[in-house]
């Protein structure tokens, strides 16, 4: 996470609508933003939110009547995505019933927050050949709002992690000053042995006869002479036949995206090599590679704590984005 000095949102409040373990939260209080209500249905999740953000999870948003939550300028959502069922009809707001987005249009409908800003996987924009992504606009565009959406990758915004997701950001008409723009690239790159534990209690170790590291990564030089940086993962080996969650990977380069499911003895974090063992990665270690602070209070359960951290939101990344809505304002 980055460290902002910028107070711009300070009289901004939000809430956080299928707020997992808040990396909205941390990224919006970077700019002085107050969350006002919060959502998780997973009471493991809503545990850790509360211990870290001091603030009352309230369960399940289908079950919420809007007119009860607060008043805010800002909406969060990671929402879940399922299947739209559209089937031609074209009713805006009504084909999203069924649907979690359903639960935002609402709440929208009700408060009319200034900004909207939402989070989900890449596939989103290609789902049902583009109909969910179209419904989203239509929805949104008919409550009086201009959208903007791109997919962005958190290994380009200072966390050695591949993650690729869409972001959403909606401003009410009414506001909108100037045509908002994505955050570019930065040039600074990282890699995710800057971000490891020195001798980790509760990251697996694979010892198995079939882990085979088949290729070793040779540090790249530019014209200085500087060793560069390649912020992407380098694939050195496999377990098994290296299938999902059996591959091996170089710490120079980054983690694989950190999933909240997945099989193979790398499940969720993936293999890497680190001081001459096979091994997977901390949940602290991939707190870091998603922003969260040092501070941050881990759940008691690891393989929760990995679900956890694999349905995250990069930090840096919505910093990022926010400073953009800032300028925008």
């Amino acid at each position: 996470m980055i460290e902002i000095n910028n107070k711009s949102l300070i009289k901004y409040t939000f809430i956080d609508l299928f707020c997992g373990i808040g990396g909205f939260h941390y990224a919006l209080k970077s700019f002085g933003a107050k969350c006002v209500f919060a959502s998780e249905w997973d009471k493991h999740a809503a545990r850790v939110y509360e211990e870290n953000h001091k603030t009352s999870v309230t369960g399940d948003i289908t079950k919420v009547d809007e007119k009860n939550i607060p008043s805010h300028d800002i909406l969060t959502a990671g929402f879940p995505c399922q299947a739209f069922s559209i089937s031609g009809k074209q009713k805006g707001f009504q084909d999203t019933r069924g649907t979690l987005f359903f639960d935002i249009a609402r709440i929208t409908n009700e408060h009319k927050p200034k900004i909207l800003l939402l989070e989900n996987v890449k596939n989103l924009i290609k789902h049902d050949n583009k109909k969910t992504i179209n419904v989203i606009q239509k929805t949104l565009t008919e409550l009086g709002y201009t959208i903007y959406y791109k997919v962005l990758n958190t290994s380009n915004f200072g966390l050695p992690q591949n993650r690729e997701r869409v972001y959403i950001v909606c401003f009410r008409n009414d506001i909108i000053k100037t045509d908002f723009k994505f955050p570019n690239v930065l040039e600074k790159r990282v890699k995710l042995s800057d971000f490891l534990q020195e001798n980790p209690l509760n990251a697996k170790v694979i010892k198995r006869d079939d882990i085979d590291i088949y290729k070793k990564f040779n540090k790249e030089k530019d014209l200085f002479g500087n060793i560069q940086i390649p912020n992407k993962p380098l694939q050195i080996g496999k377990v098994n036949k290296g299938g999902q969650g059996e591959r091996i990977y170089d710490p120079f380069g980054h983690a694989i995206t950190l999933s909240a499911y997945g099989g193979g003895v790398g499940s969720k974090t993936g293999l890497y090599k680190i001081n001459n063992k096979i091994r997977k990665l901390s949940p602290r270690e991939c707190a870091r590679i998603q922003g969260f602070p040092e501070d941050f209070k881990l759940g008691e359960s690891i393989s929760q704590s990995y679900k956890q951290f694999g349905n995250s939101v990069s930090i840096d990344v919505l910093q990022h984005i926010i400073k953009n809505i800032i300028n925008v304002l």
